[in-house]
């Protein structure tokens, strides 16, 4: 196999030709081609979610595979998730998107280690000069100092309270969590700073932090999302190869609401022609789990997502995948996505209603329709620190 490297015009440089290096590079040749020997597809990336590492659209220069005649005999090991460590000036991120609710939010953590194959957010990785593709899922960066951080923010004197958004771009719940702790960390402060934050997750690691959760609650502090994309197992370990499953989710809905966290279980995202027909039995499941409302985003495919999508949708459905992306385009005007406001999330269209209007009555049904009350702001306060001068009342 040789290794082609290709500028933006598709012309190849000079001394070009190259080893192909790196496991996610072989595992992205591995799964490009077929072994005549065995007249069957080599299996991609076990345990991940793209099957490859798309080109970095900043990048001047991109690799391509080339066939040389040889083929891999033994399947390669697994790629392995490698983690670097950021110290962020800060970590509170402001957005003024109209069609989102919230207008801060804070990443704990930069990719995704749940590979799921549909995550809109794999394009921030091109950012920091990586793929969008394998990359996501297995080179990550943590930033452990981000509490004390957080404290240092909240403590400005200009600073003005509003529920703080967590997982609404990569999860602070995904596996790595669970040595860094840095979500613990960041409610741990929170909670200090009596400070009201949303949460949305597919990780069950959040049961570790029912202590902090359930007193959060208490004082309207927290409310947490889950995302429950489809009730098969089967589909959800291809879709979502590194999340807990189903059911499992739902019975961390069932001891979320336990604690007294209000949940939401988020049909999120909803794939035409995939999984579309779960929405009534997906909601169902959740308010017998205990959640107190819901809410539906459609699949969303942004920059390199969609090439990423359509080839997982050709390797593992084959027989759907035109009459998915069909559905889609019928959606974002003729285009595998349309990111203009107010039509990225839910599409447009005689589909896209028919969605909407199932969803609204399968959950006023069930009463999960309701507005959930606001967090509580009033509370917040700085703490004091050793040394201050404090308050006569």
């Amino acid at each position: 196999m040789r290794r082609l490297q290709v500028g933006r015009g598709g012309r190849r440089e000079n001394g070009a030709v190259r080893a192909v290096r790196g496991l996610a590079d072989l595992a992205n040749v591995r799964g490009m081609f077929q072994s005549r020997a065995m007249d069957r597809p080599f299996v991609r990336t076990p345990g991940r979610g793209a099957g490859g590492n798309p080109a970095n659209r900043y990048d001047r220069l991109s690799t391509e595979a080339a066939w040389d005649g040889w083929a891999p005999e033994e399947d390669l090991p697994p790629l392995r998730t490698e983690v670097s460590l950021e110290r962020p000036r800060r970590v509170i991120t402001r957005n003024s998107s109209p069609d989102v609710p919230f207008d801060r939010s804070i990443n704990p953590y930069r990719g995704c280690e749940h590979g799921c194959v549909y995550c809109f957010a794999r394009p921030s990785h091109a950012w920091l000069g990586l793929s969008p593709g394998l990359d996501f899922e297995t080179r990550l960066v943590a930033r452990p100092e981000a509490p004390q951080r957080l404290a240092r923010e909240l403590a400005r004197p200009a600073y003005r309270p509003a529920p703080i958004a967590i997982g609404t771009n990569t999860d602070p719940y995904q596996p790595i969590e669970r040595e860094h702790r840095i979500m613990r960390g960041l409610l741990e402060v929170l909670l200090d700073h009596r400070h009201p934050v949303a949460i949305v997750t597919k990780g069950t690691l959040i049961e570790r932090d029912l202590d902090l959760l359930a007193e959060m609650a208490r004082r309207r502090l927290v409310r947490v999302g889950v995302s429950l994309t489809t009730l098969d197992r089967d589909l959800a370990r291809r879709m979502e190869p590194r999340v807990p499953p189903p059911a499992r989710r739902l019975q961390t809905v069932a001891r979320l609401a336990a604690a007294g966290v209000e949940v939401r279980a988020m049909v999120s995202p909803v794939v035409p022609g995939l999984t579309d027909h779960e929405i009534e039995a997906i909601l169902a499941r959740a308010k017998d789990a205990g959640a107190a409302a819901a809410s539906w985003i459609m699949l969303r495919l942004p920059l390199e997502v969609a090439p990423l999508f359509r080839d997982w949708l050709e390797t593992h459905y084959p027989d759907r995948a035109a009459r998915v992306m069909a559905r889609l385009r019928e959606m974002h005007g003729g285009r595998d996505y349309d990111p203009a406001w107010g039509r990225r999330m839910r599409g447009q269209g005689p589909y896209a209603q028919m969605i909407g209007q199932r969803f609204r009555v399968a959950a006023a049904r069930l009463g999960l329709d309701a507005d959930l009350p606001p967090l509580d702001c009033s509370r917040f306060r700085v703490p004091p620190r050793a040394g201050d001068q404090l308050s006569l009342f």
